[in-house]
């Protein structure tokens, strides 16, 4: 199903709010992350907000869901100062497996080229 262009307009303003907040926020269990995409659900209750983070290692991950999960009332609080929103959606943060994955797939493709780096003479 389609999203409405209001739908998409707020799941974008919601990523900007988040992400322009996240440096600000004082816990040092988040680290260095990138907000993928947002998905808000019809209703507008509810944000899925998709992550990554580096380094991508399994207790990066583990304290940087730790720490969004700690920080999703500030952040929240800020979405909805500054989005005029009936209903200001609740935050659930997602770790997106899609930028580790990407970056494998490139490993692979390069291991399994010939090296282009000699000529032939």
């Amino acid at each position: 199903m389609a999203e409405s262009s209001r739908i998409r307009r707020v799941n974008e303003a919601v990523r900007e709010v988040v992400a322009e907040m996240l440096p600000r926020l004082k816990d040092p269990r988040i680290g260095f992350v990138t907000l993928t995409e947002v998905r808000t659900s019809p209703d507008l209750r509810h944000a899925r907000v998709w992550y990554s983070v580096l380094p991508d290692t399994e207790e990066s991950r583990a304290e940087t869901a730790a720490g969004l999960d700690s920080a999703s009332p500030i952040l929240r609080r800020a979405v909805g100062s500054r989005l005029r929103l009936k209903h200001v959606p609740d935050l659930h943060f997602t770790h997106d497996p899609l930028p580790a994955h990407s970056e494998r797939i490139d490993t692979l493709i390069r291991e399994s080229q010939p090296d282009q780096g000699t000529e032939r003479e």
